[in-house]
């Protein structure tokens, strides 16, 4: 009996603790084609909806690059400071229905992201169907 009550009380334990993480924070951003550090994006909770912005580039290919390609308001503005991810709404263990913007070409996808484990973001774009689209994992800072 004190086994039972032992392993349930671990597993309540590791439920609550999963289910109190938050994508919230600042997560290290990973190129998918080149395996190498991009960025520091912050995502943070604003009226109910997620945002990602870009809090500080870590290896510019330029001084203050900025978003010429970026389509609307962006267009112009500097990366460092850019909102990539927009209006993401939680449902379940995702954030969905909003999209995230490529900083380097300006295009925009849609946008859906998932904690996976402690410390490890799995973000994916796409293009019509979640199929179709790719997915970066960005590390907890």
């Amino acid at each position: 009996m004190t086994k039972f009550l032992m392993t349930t009380a671990v597993f309540v334990g590791s439920v609550l603790f999963v289910s109190a993480q938050s994508v919230t924070g600042k997560w290290r951003t990973i190129d998918d084609n080149t395996g190498k550090e991009k960025s520091i994006v912050e995502i943070y909770e604003e009226n109910g909806k997620y945002f990602g912005k870009i809090v500080q580039l870590l290896n510019p290919t330029k001084k203050n690059p900025t978003c010429d390609a970026c389509p609307g308001d962006d267009k112009g503005k500097p990366i460092e400071g850019l909102v990539i991810i927009k209006d993401l709404q939680k449902k379940g263990d995702e954030y969905t229905g909003g999209k995230i913007t490529d900083p380097q070409s300006g295009k925009q996808y849609k946008c859906t992201i998932k904690l996976n484990g402690k410390d490890k973001l799995d973000v994916r774009g796409y293009v019509g169907i979640s199929l179709i689209g790719r997915t970066q994992t960005w590390l907890k800072e």
